[in-house]
């Protein structure tokens, strides 16, 4: 696992912003649970592509393609990685 700044290991929340701000080059300021990941963060089909594939990467998980398609906010995000961690 990941540590965080503090040493403590990182929220999933956390990991996922560090995510998007890689991919987007956004400020993690505005990385909140109800930003719009196209609307608010600015991400395109392809940008959605690639964090799709660094999430996978980054938590050893597999995201079906239909649940892409309810991912519209980075707290959608966070909930789908959860579940799939148990």
């Amino acid at each position: 696992q990941p540590l965080g700044k503090k040493g403590k290991k990182m929220s999933t929340l956390e990991k996922v912003t560090d995510i998007l701000v890689e991919q987007l080059e956004c400020d993690a300021a505005d990385v909140t649970e109800s930003a719009l990941v196209v609307k608010d963060l600015g991400a395109d089909s392809l940008d959605f592509v690639e964090i799709g594939m660094s999430i996978e990467e980054e938590f050893d998980i597999e995201i079906d393609e239909s649940e892409y398609e309810g991912l519209k906010t980075v707290g959608d995000m966070v909930n789908v990685i959860n579940t799939k961690l148990g």
